[in-house]
């Protein structure tokens, strides 16, 4: 009888530990770039370094959809920049961006994407879902550049930065186009 008995209760306790509710691994999964880049581990060698921006983002996957001019990413419309969370981007120090000065504080990062051009929109409101609650009058900088085809497909989204002789590129690049955004400091 002991022996039954503690079969039971093992089988609820099993049961009862593996009905816990964890939330599921995300199908675009949060990501984060530091300028200077791999900046925590910088900051250990040379505490002298300055952080001077960081951009959090989800990184929807191409999946073998039709991305840019489609319903995914329509041409002429704001976008997120990303999935689910409007991409978040953290300025440490005062910048320029694309000849806008842009002052030290924490930002939503969008572009308009076109076929030729994509436009970067700075805005000031922040913690917002997608781009459904956009409000242009909260931009703080719109700088248009050239889109780049790139030879080979990106799977996900990604944001990278270049280091350029007055501050960064920040590049955002997917499936098969990129674009550049001057920031300096």
């Amino acid at each position: 009888m002991k022996k039954v008995l503690f079969a039971a209760l093992l089988l609820v306790s099993v049961q009862f530990a593996n009905a816990q509710s964890w939330i599921p691994v995300d199908k675009s999964p949060l990501d984060q770039i530091y300028f200077p880049v791999d900046y925590p581990s910088l900051k250990i060698r040379n505490p002298r370094e300055v952080l001077r921006m960081r951009i959090i983002y989800s990184r929807p996957f191409k999946n073998n959809r039709e991305l840019f001019g489609s319903d995914i990413v329509p041409y002429g419309k704001i976008w997120r920049l990303g999935a689910n969370e409007a991409t978040e981007i953290e300025f440490f120090t005062p910048a320029v961006v694309g000849g806008k000065k842009v002052p030290k504080g924490r930002y939503t990062l969008y572009a308009i994407p076109e076929e030729k051009a994509w436009t970067f929109v700075i805005n000031n409101e922040t913690d917002i879902w997608g781009a459904f609650k956009y409000d242009q009058a909260k931009d703080v900088a719109r700088v248009s550049v050239p889109v780049k085809e790139l030879t080979e497909p990106m799977e996900s989204l990604t944001i990278n930065f270049e280091k350029t002789k007055t501050g960064v590129n920040l590049v955002a690049g997917w499936d098969k186009k990129s674009a550049s955004l001057p920031v300096t400091f």
